[in-house]
């Protein structure tokens, strides 16, 4: 598989674990209220089926953050690992009715302009992958 199909693929299915995560997590805390320290509390939360979304959020990301470090170059990979924070913004207005506000709209514009900036400044440049072994001098 080329390197950019597996780059695409990787990073939509992080993006998707790590939103299905933080939405289930939202789900999971709102139906778990009031916070009280006891068995009911706990009963609450794991009687939820969405804890266990973000149980499979969070393994599934994982994995796929796993997969994806033997390839990818850290810095741009680290930075493509934050897209959720704009899916789960996005999502949340359709979900939660919050709000978009210009500031959020800049600050995720600010976000998917730093991992495009970060990607074409690595394709510009050979980084070898993680089982490449480096020169040594």
């Amino acid at each position: 598989m080329k390197r950019g199909w597996f780059y695409l693929i990787g990073f939509t299915l992080l993006m998707g674990f790590d939103t299905l995560a933080q939405i289930s997590f939202k789900y999971a805390g709102t139906h778990a209220l009031p916070v009280t320290a006891d068995v009911a509390w706990l009963l609450r939360v794991f009687g939820a089926p969405w804890i266990y979304g973000a149980i499979v959020g969070y393994v599934g990301a994982f994995f796929t953050w796993m997969s994806l470090l033997k390839h990818a170059p850290i810095g741009p990979a680290f930075a493509a690992s934050h897209l959720e924070v704009v899916s789960v913004m996005l999502l949340s207005v359709w979900l939660f009715d919050e709000h978009l506000t210009l500031p959020r709209v800049l600050g995720a514009i600010a976000i998917v302009a730093g991992i495009v900036c970060l990607g074409l400044a690595e394709s510009r440049e050979h980084v070898p992958d993680a089982d490449e072994s480096p020169a040594r001098a």
